[in-house]
C-alpha cells in the first residue's frame, strides 16, 4: 500500500482528459482518489485537485482565491472527473468554474480566480507569529502525512477557547504543488477547532457524538510561499449555532509573513440535542 505522503502527490497529478478547442472553453481532467480507511473522498483532497485544474487550465496565471461548496460524499474507488469552464480570461485576470463528479453524482463546485503577478506597495497587519515550538510538541493529524508541531490538543476532551494554532512543514516538493498542499490541509481541523469550548467534545466524535461534514470552504492566496518550508495555521472559530459552524485562519511563514487565509462553514449535528 502506498504511504499516505506519495498517495497524496498522485491525487495532484491530473491528467489530461478533454483539452480546450477554439470553439469551447471547457477542459477536462481526471484525478484519482486517496485510498483512506473511511473510503470516502476527502474534502482536503478535491480543494488540492479544484486547484491543480484551475493552474492546469490557465498556466500563465497562478490561483488568488478559490470558493468551494460541496454537494455530495465521493466514493474512493473511482476516479474524480473535474470539468474547468472559464469565465473570462484577460491578460491580468481569469475566472473559472471547475466541478468535481463521478458517475453517480456532482461532488462539488468551485468559483477560481486567478491573477499575474504585479509589482506594487505592501503592508499586512497580523499578529506576529510565537517561536516555533520544539520537537516535544510533535502532534499527529490525521490525513496530514508530514510534521505537525502545536501546543494545543484538539483531542483533550476539557473546554477551552475556539482558538487553534498548529505548525506544519512537507517533505521538500515542488513549489507549484504549494497552493494544492496548503489548501488540503486547511481542511481538517477547523471543525475541532469549533468544538474546544465544548466540555466532552473533540474532532474525533463525529459518527457517534455528533454529525460534521463541510459545506463550504473558501482559501485566498495572498503571497508566494513553499509547504517544505515552516507554516504557521492560526485558526478562530467565532460561532457555533444551529446545527452549522463557522471557522477562520490565516497561514504564515515562520518570519511572519501572510500568504494565505481561508474560512469554513461546516454542519455540525449533536445526537439527542448535546453540545447546544
Amino acid at each position: 500500500m502506498l504511504d499516505l505522503w506519495t498517495d497524496l502527490l498522485g491525487c495532484l497529478d491530473l491528467h489530461l482528459e478533454h483539452e480546450r478547442s477554439e470553439a469551447e472553453n471547457v477542459t477536462a481532467f481526471e484525478g484519482v482518489s486517496q485510498q483512506l480507511d473511511y473510503h470516502r473522498v476527502f474534502g482536503g483532497q478535491l480543494l488540492g485537485q479544484f486547484i491543480r485544474a484551475a493552474s492546469l487550465a490557465c498556466p500563465d496565471k497562478t490561483v488568488k482565491s478559490l470558493h468551494a461548496v460541496f454537494a455530495r460524499e465521493g466514493r474512493a474507488a473511482e476516479p474524480v472527473r473535474y470539468q474547468a469552464t472559464r469565465q473570462h480570461e484577460g491578460r491580468s485576470f481569469a475566472s473559472l468554474t471547475v466541478t468535481a463528479q463521478q458517475p453517480h453524482a456532482v461532488l462539488a463546485s468551485s468559483s477560481v480566480s486567478l491573477h499575474t503577478v504585479e509589482d506594487g506597495p505592501e503592508n499586512q497587519d497580523c499578529q506576529a507569529v510565537p517561536a516555533l515550538p520544539d520537537e516535544t510538541h510533535r502532534v499527529e493529524l490525521d490525513l496530514i502525512p508530514w510534521e505537525t508541531r502545536s501546543g494545543d490538543d484538539l483531542n483533550a476532551l476539557t473546554a477551552g477557547p475556539p482558538r487553534f494554532e498548529v505548525w506544519m512543514r512537507t517533505p521538500p516538493v515542488d513549489g507549484e504543488l504549494a497552493p494544492a498542499l496548503a489548501a488540503y490541509a486547511t481542511d481538517l481541523t477547523l471543525i475541532g477547532t469549533a468544538l474546544r469550548p465544548l466540555e466532552g467534545f473533540n474532532h474525533s466524535g463525529n459518527g457517534t457524538l455528533f454529525t460534521s461534514a463541510v459545506t463550504s470552504h473558501t482559501v485566498w492566496f495572498h503571497q508566494p510561499f513553499r509547504t517544505d518550508r515552516w507554516l504557521l495555521l492560526r485558526q478562530h472559530s467565532p460561532v457555533l449555532a444551529h446545527g452549522r459552524c463557522f471557522g477562520r485562519g490565516d497561514v504564515l511563514t515562520e518570519d511572519g509573513t501572510l500568504v494565505a487565509s481561508y474560512a469554513q462553514e461546516a454542519l455540525l449535528r449533536f445526537r439527542n440535542g448535546t453540545g447546544r
